[in-house]
Order: structure tokens, then C-alpha cells, then sequence
């Protein structure tokens, strides 16, 4: 008896995804809620489970097919024993052993089922499976450091590492161009992936829609160095968790929205939307491009809570299994690309959010105080903004009161 397989519900108002690479091919045994596909849409990989446990009869999808929420992708005889060798069922990947089709977000279409696994059958995030094909490492031999043992792309990396280290070379990544011939100029076109089209809409559309303009502030680090440095240990003890900056801009960034509601608003058709809360949308860098989860009701979590949170994201984005949950809603954003060694940017809106802040990289400059140069560690501050909502002095306002409180974060213990 052969049971299909269709696309689950991916989300509010997500209606598709993209088959972004085959788990288990026609022959392959499967068990009862084991992912055979991983699903790209517009904002995270998704896997497609088993319904039964039997063996993959049939796939009716190939690898970059378009396929709509309850679509039947592939079907499984339920309760069938896997053969020992394949079956003759053609598979719809371009080749019996595919390679990864390389392109700028890590996307690949795997063709063997033994990588989707770990150690004791654990299934693998897309971003480790990418990692182990492309180091050549087998998974059921690294102990995963991640939740609950499960591996992640840095286990893999190290273990690929130690391996070099011991005099045997990686494999070589098997998307990898050949080398050109010395003199020879080569070009590679490769699709984007569904997310980076998505980013690229997303972009232009704030940039088409809203009237976007950005003000700048710098902001002196010192007190908030000097805070981390005398309670880091502390704070690590208590909570497991390091102090970090985004803690300290998150507070006083919910300072500003309080007192420039504006600023934590969108505009909806003829209206304009107020929220009595603040959820922030936090960058985060991962191997499918840039996503943006979002910390709820910020304004009422504590330094530590907002801190685990941001850990949190951090480590899920690496591993490909936020979920559109993660990233649904959100009022206001920060984006901090002095993790990369940003100077200045001016960033754009997260739609329909109105304002998002920027961060910089912390470098020590002159700077007066008390009418004498002294050098500081000093980072610049970027508040973009929809112009239509808010005004320039609301900007200015917003911006400077998230300067006064990085600066005297006193303030932010007693509301100021």
C-alpha cells in the first residue's frame, strides 16, 4: 500500500517552497516522521516528514521544483522492508550521486541518504549535512555539542580539522569549480535561492514604498565596557549565559520606543498601527542569507532572558532550524554589522516595521570631554526610518535617548 507524501503547511500566508535537496531517495527505508525533503521558503528550510514507516517508492518532485502547500511530493509503501540494493525507480535528481549545487546562501541537493544522519539516527540540519559532505567526515563519529547532542556545522568543521591535523586531507568540496588555466577568465551563473529572492523583493520593496532616511549618532562604549568587565563572571554564574552588548542596546532601545511610539509603529493602508509592546527583530548571519528573529515582549525580559534568546537564534540560525515562528511579527529591528568590522551603514527597514538600528564596530578615536581630548571607545549608531510615519525630530529623539542610556545605563534601571 503506497501512502503520499504532500507538502505540509509551511506557515502564515506561505503557500510554496522550493525543493532544496532530497533526503532519502526510491529503495530507502524510512521511518514514521523522519524527514525525506527539506523544503526553502521564503524565509527558512523546512523538512517534509513521513507520514508512515515503509520505503520511498516513488518521488515526483526534482531538486529547484516550485510545489505548492498539499502537493503530493513522494509516495512510501507503507510497512515494505528496504532491498539491498536501490531501486529502479529513476530519482529525480540531476545524477545517482548529485553534488551540491553551489550558490551564494548554501543550498544543496544531496542525493545520500546516509548523510541525513548522525550518530544513533539523528536526523541533521540542512547546514551540517552541507558541512559533512563537503569536508568529507562522517557524522556518527563527532559528538555533537549542540542541544541534546546533536551535531552542528562548527562540530563538523573541527572534526574535519583534527582529521587534517592527523594527515588526512578533507575532501574536496564537491561543488568546487575546477581550477582555471592560468590566463582563463571563467563565469558561473547559479540560481538564487528562493530566500535571497525573497531578501532582494523584501529590499526593494521598502526602498520603492517607504520614504527611507537615516539619522546618525556615536555613542561613547566606555561605561558599558566598563559594566560587562565588572560583572561578566557574575552574570555568567547566575544566569549560564555571557553578557553581551545586544543586551544593553535591546533595553534601550525599548526605552526609545516608549517614548517615540512612532518608532515601534506601521503604517496599514490609511492607518497607522501602535503597539503597546515591543518585539524586536534581532540580524542574524546564517547559511541560507540573513533572517530575523524576533525576541518578544522585550521590554519585559531581563538582560539574561534577552541574552539567551539572542544565543539562542544565533545557534539555531547556524544549524537551519529556526522556524517561521521565529521570525513572525516584530516591531522593531537591530542589525549589527560591526560583527563584520562596519565603520558606518545606513540600514534598511525590516516592512511593515517602521525604524531599525544600526550598529557599528567599537573603535577608540578623540574625542572632548570636560574641554579635553581624550580617547574613548567609541561606536557610530544608525536609525533608519520610514519618513512618512515619523519625523525627523521623533528620529533624533529616538536615537538620542538610546545614546544616553548606553552611556549611563543607569538609566535603563530607572526608566530615564
Amino acid at each position: 500500500m503506497a501512502t503520499e507524501i504532500t507538502v505540509p503547511q509551511l506557515g502564515e500566508s506561505v503557500t510554496e517552497g522550493t525543493i532544496a535537496e532530497w533526503l532519502k531517495q526510491p529503495g530507502d527505508a524510512v521511518a514514521v516522521d523522519e524527514p525525506i525533503a527539506s523544503l526553502e521558503t521564503d524565509k527558512v528550510a523546512v523538512d517534509v516528514p513521513s507520514p508512515v514507516a515503509g520505503v520511498i517508492e516513488e518521488l515526483r518532485a526534482e531538486v529547484g521544483d516550485n510545489v505548492e502547500v498539499g502537493a503530493v511530493i513522494a509516495t512510501v509503501k507503507e510497512g515494505a522492508q528496504a532491498s539491498s540494493g536501490k531501486s529502479s525507480a529513476p530519482a529525480p535528481s540531476p545524477s545517482p550521486t548529485p553534488a551540491p549545487a553551489k550558490d551564494d546562501a548554501g543550498q544543496a541537493a544531496y542525493g545520500n541518504h546516509d548523510e541525513g544522519t548522525g550518530d544513533a539516527g539523528q536526523t541533521l540540519s540542512p547546514a551540517v549535512r552541507r558541512a559533512v559532505l563537503e569536508y568529507g567526515v562522517d557524522p556518527s563519529s563527532i559528538k555533537g555539542s549542540g542541544k541534546d547532542g546533536r551535531l552542528t556545522k562548527e562540530d563538523v568543521i573541527a572534526a574535519a580539522k583534527n582529521k587534517g591535523d592527523e594527515g588526512a586531507a578533507p575532501a574536496p568540496a564537491p561543488s568546487a569549480p575546477a581550477a582555471a588555466a592560468s590566463g582563463e577568465r571563467r563565469e558561473e551563473r547559479v540560481k538564487m535561492t528562493r530566500m535571497r529572492q525573497t531578501i532582494a523583493k523584501r529590499l526593494k520593496g521598502a526602498q520603492d514604498n517607504a520614504a527611507l532616511l537615516t539619522t546618525f549618532n556615536d555613542v561613547d562604549m566606555s561605561a558599558v565596557i566598563e559594566t560587562r568587565e565588572k560583572y561578566k563572571d557574575l552574570f555568567a554564574k547566575k544566569h549560564d549565559i555571557k553578557l553581551g552588548f545586544m543586551g544593553f542596546f535591546a533595553k534601550a532601545a525599548c526605552l526609545a520606543l516608549k517614548d517615540v511610539p512612532a518608532a515601534n509603529a506601521y503604517i496599514e493602508g490609511d492607518e497607522i498601527v501602535y503597539h503597546d509592546y515591543v518585539d524586536i527583530s534581532v540580524a542574524v548571519s546564517a547559511p541560507n542569507g540573513l533572517v530575523v528573529p524576533v525576541i518578544r515582549d522585550a521590554d519585559k525580559k531581563s538582560f539574561a532572558r534577552i541574552e539567551k534568546d539572542i544565543a539562542d537564534f544565533g545557534s539555531r540560525a547556524r544549524d537551519g532550524t529556526l522556524t517561521m515562528d521565529d521570525m513572525k511579527g516584530g516591531t522593531f529591528t537591530i542589525s549589527n554589522g560591526g560583527v563584520f568590522g562596519s565603520l558606518m551603514s545606513t540600514p534598511i527597514i525590516n516592512p511593515p516595521q517602521s525604524a531599525v538600528l544600526g550598529l557599528h564596530r567599537i573603535e577608540d578615536r578623540p574625542v572632548a570631554i570636560n574641554g579635553k581630548v581624550e580617547i574613548r571607545p567609541m561606536m557610530y549608531i544608525a536609525l533608519s526610518y520610514d519618513h512618512r510615519l515619523i519625523d525627523g525630530r521623533e528620529a533624533v529623539t529616538a536615537l538620542k535617548i538610546m545614546k544616553e542610556a548606553i552611556e549611563d545605563p543607569t538609566r535603563m534601571l530607572i526608566d530615564l
